[in-house]
């Protein structure tokens, strides 16, 4: 008796959510940074932006990327979104019923800013096999939570300020990249580059590389 076997393909007709993270991610590192840079205070503008823009968009977009089967996309916006999260928290709950004196010293803030680093930096290595505008991206976001580590170990204002203007690069190199995805996709040519890296094998390439 021959029996038939039924093969149904799923088409995923969902959107790319790697600009909605990028942006997030962007436009907080941007605006945090002005402040380390000592452009303007640390203020509820940024600590907003922290929670809902850096923060839940990015998650948004980590939990997105994981239906996509992209496990780089998932775990960079998921981590960076609660990143975000985080350090809203750790200026918010000293000054909660908590106390001050649940405030971190400067040694534990240059360990915690020392781990992201390392994070960033096998991330990094991650892009190697990406886009040119990912590996600006966390090059210059694992340089600046290096720098930001030391100037906390060092209590160094004058390197702080420096890691401010290297974090306003870093931000805008991943706004860069949240235009050029929307925009290559809508005008369905490549508007801004994104520089591509040529695969070898013929699997399909993560949402964050392409358009």
């Amino acid at each position: 008796m021959n029996t038939a076997t039924t093969v149904t393909l799923l088409k995923d007709n969902t959107a790319n959510p790697a600009p909605l993270g990028l942006l997030g991610f962007g436009m907080t590192t941007v605006l945090l940074n002005i402040a380390n840079a000592g452009f303007i205070q640390l203020n509820s503008m940024i600590l907003a932006m922290g929670i809902f823009v850096g923060g839940i968009a990015q998650v948004i977009a980590g939990v997105q990327e994981w239906k996509k089967n992209n496990t780089f996309g998932a775990t960079a916006f998921t981590a960076y979104g609660m990143f975000w999260l985080t350090l809203v928290g750790i200026v918010l709950i000293p000054k909660t019923t908590f106390s001050p004196a649940f405030a971190p010293d400067a040694t534990s803030m240059g360990v915690f800013l020392f781990m992201w680093g390392l994070f960033t930096l096998f991330m990094l290595v991650g892009t190697l096999k990406l886009n040119r505008m990912l590996q600006v991206v966390f090059f210059t976001l694992t340089i600046l939570f290096f720098l930001l580590a030391i100037s906390e170990f060092t209590a160094s204002v004058p390197l702080k300020t420096f890691a401010g203007y290297e974090g306003i690069i870093c931000g805008l190199s991943a706004c860069y990249g949240s235009a050029a995805l929307v925009l290559n996709e809508v005008y369905g040519k490549t508007v801004l580059p994104l520089g591509i890296i040529e695969q070898k094998s013929a699997e399909p390439l993560p949402s964050l590389t392409t358009a």
